[in-house]
């Protein structure tokens, strides 16, 4: 049987995170960051994958790889990823980081220390970028402009 291990070593390990493996670790990394799980995330996963065009197959097996993994060497995975995207998709991941965290109707604060370290000092991206673009993810997700930052527009 071949177990995730072997699916990372395999497969994620070799290689650099494209675009569906990065945006599912962020997801992972953003989920989990305040240590817990809320359903509103897991459904709002479910939204992201529907709204990106991603294979939910290739999405669940590389979360359930992730499950597996150290959330350190995850991090560093996601922003060899990251590193590796155009910025408008750099953007477009740290966005959905943004509006995930707010799903539960605010972004805890080891979400927003998660997000900040990854948009600003890592990837010096523009706050202006991400919050135009995660509101451009709320109205497709929710027909209207929602939240963004845990302001209410």
């Amino acid at each position: 049987m071949f177990d995730g291990n072997q699916f990372y070593n395999l497969h994620l390990k070799q290689f650099p995170l494209d675009f569906t493996a990065t945006i599912t670790g962020l997801y992972y990394l953003v989920i989990c960051a305040d240590g817990k799980i809320s359903e509103k995330e897991l459904v709002l996963g479910k939204k992201m994958i529907k709204a990106e065009g991603l294979d939910q197959n290739k999405f669940q097996v590389t979360l359930e790889t992730f499950k597996l993994k150290n959330q350190t060497d995850l991090y560093e995975d996601c922003l060899g990823g990251l590193k590796k995207l155009d910025q408008q998709k750099q953007i477009r991941c740290i966005s959905w980081m943004c509006v995930i965290a707010n799903s539960d109707g605010f972004m805890d604060k080891e979400e927003w220390v998660l997000i900040y370290k990854i948009y600003s000092t890592e990837l010096s991206l523009s706050l202006d970028d991400i919050m135009k673009t995660q509101r451009e993810l709320n109205k497709i997700l929710h027909g209207k402009e929602f939240l963004s930052f845990g302001v209410k527009l």
